[in-house]
């Protein structure tokens, strides 16, 4: 009795070793940042960060009134909209695809998987450069088969739409390789199985397939969510991508 008192008392020593520093990671990275942030937006800065002044609520009135803050928050949840379905209906595509025997399954995958670890400042340049509106690559494919040029990331119809289209590309392969980690955990027997009742592909697919990641495609939506709303800053900086911009410019 008192080994296993011994042997329980030093897995749990053991469990809590092996957690403690992420623990406290997360406390001194995030926990204490949050409550940090919280206390100083009841104050105002003076330069440089000095002489903090209490004003209470004022930066929260500031905020619900401005008009920016509200248009950048559309904004966000368009963009949310657009890009989690497309950027995870995608994947998971690639991801049923590149999961089966085919020549080449490597190279694909190495292939989707490289805008992931690309620099941002590399991406942002590069696709800058494609939807340029003067000489940029998309634009002249599109002039090349008859269509006018597109002001890309200007227009305010197509503006959003743009920024959507780089995120959705540049998540792609990691939301393609979380989908192939939870295809591959699914036993084959139920496919063998199913073949012998006479399921076929789009069978197996909605009764096989996605019961069976749905553990995964709720982590891939759930970090999804929350990296396109981390995208609100940069919305805010540049957002003049909404019809609803436009109603309050021709309002003013």
């Amino acid at each position: 009795m008192d080994g296993r008192k011994r042997r329980a008392r030093s897995e749990f020593l053991w469990g809590w070793g092996m957690i403690l520093p992420a623990i406290v990671g997360l406390i001194i990275l995030n926990i204490i940042p949050i409550f940090q942030t919280i206390y100083q937006s009841f104050f105002k800065t003076g330069a440089f960060g000095r002489s903090y002044i209490f004003i209470g609520a004022q930066n929260y009135q500031k905020l619900i009134q401005d008009k920016d803050v509200f248009l950048a928050t559309i904004n966000t949840f368009q963009f949310v909209l657009l890009e989690v379905p497309v950027s995870i209906i995608l994947a998971l595509i690639l991801a049923v695809l590149l999961n089966r025997p085919m020549k080449g399954r490597s190279a694909f995958r190495t292939i989707i998987f490289v805008p992931m670890v690309a620099a941002p400042a590399a991406v942002a340049m590069v696709w800058k450069w494609l939807l340029n509106s003067k000489f940029g690559l998309v634009n002249h494919f599109l002039n090349s088969i008859g269509l006018s040029s597109v002001d890309w990331l200007s227009d305010s119809k197509v503006a959003l739409l743009s920024v959507a289209i780089v995120g959705i590309w540049s998540i792609l392969g990691y939301n393609m390789v979380l989908f192939l980690a939870g295809l591959q955990e699914i036993p084959h027997d139920y496919y063998e199985a199913s073949e012998i009742d006479g399921a076929g592909f789009w069978a197996q697919f909605f009764h096989i397939t996605l019961p069976m990641i749905s553990p995964t495609m709720f982590f891939v939506m759930i970090t999804r969510i929350i990296s396109a709303f981390q995208m609100f800053d940069f919305i805010y900086m540049r957002a003049t991508c909404s019809p609803l911009k436009r109603r309050r410019t021709a309002l003013n």
